[in-house]
């Protein structure tokens, strides 16, 4: 009767967690899918629970163990063989910039925040995101970049071309506010960065996502779109 109790219990705690961790998206899952992330957490539980707590009864947290590495290893299973089980597990990547635009719409839905995007960017080498024309979250919280053709590596390399150095981007205008001290910092006020939006076509800064300026003053403005990219990955 215990080790039914122990299943049901086990079962319930397990979706719960699952449904949990879904909710709050991609960003919390590293190296792991959200269904491996789950089973992980719920592992260490048990584990921790029957060395600590000595009123525990050993053999339950030991069937636990072993009941949710066999449900593991039978989602795995099944994922392999079915596509939608695959994705509903799994979950599938999510496409955060197309073609030099950020889906902001498509941040929302993954809940990953523009900051995270920069983060990400910066670690694999990008430090203007106006270089980038693919951006694609993974299932494992990771953010994948594709860089337009004149911005990769080997091109330069294989040209023997010097480029010229546009240092640090330092961001002045995020989701619609300026970034004053930012601005300040940089040596620059807010009639500098309008003269300069407007140069480029732009007289409203609140319809701005996201603007940079690099160490010689350019500008690289993306404009926040309501724009859904359709689904392209399994």
């Amino acid at each position: 009767m215990d080790l039914l109790q122990v299943t049901y219990r086990g079962i319930i705690s397990l979706i719960i967690l699952f449904l949990v961790t879904k909710m709050l998206g991609k960003k919390q899952v590293s190296e792991m899918g959200v269904f491996d992330y789950v089973i992980g957490i719920s592992i260490g539980n048990f584990a921790a629970e029957m060395t600590i707590n000595f009123e525990a009864n050993e053999v339950n947290g030991v069937y636990a163990v072993f009941l949710f590495g066999l449900v593991s290893y039978l989602v795995s299973y099944l994922s392999i063989k079915s596509m939608r089980l695959r994705r509903f597990f799994m979950g599938k990547p999510t496409v955060i910039i197309n073609k030099g635009k950020i889906l902001k719409l498509n941040m929302k839905k993954a809940n990953v925040d523009l900051n995270e995007v920069l983060e990400e960017a910066r670690i694999n080498g990008y430090f203007d995101l106006k270089e980038i024309e693919y951006a694609v979250l993974e299932t494992n919280g990771h953010i994948s970049f594709l860089p337009f053709a004149k911005y990769k590596p080997v091109t330069n390399q294989d040209m023997a071309i010097n480029g010229t150095s546009s240092g640090l981007c330092a961001n002045v205008i995020i989701d619609g506010n300026i970034m004053k001290h930012n601005l300040s910092n940089l040596g620059l006020d807010n009639d500098w960065l309008k003269h300069n939006l407007e140069a480029l076509g732009f007289t409203d800064y609140k319809k701005i996502f996201l603007c940079t300026v690099d160490s010689n003053k350019k500008l690289s403005v993306f404009e926040k779109n309501n724009v859904k990219y359709a689904d392209i990955f399994e």
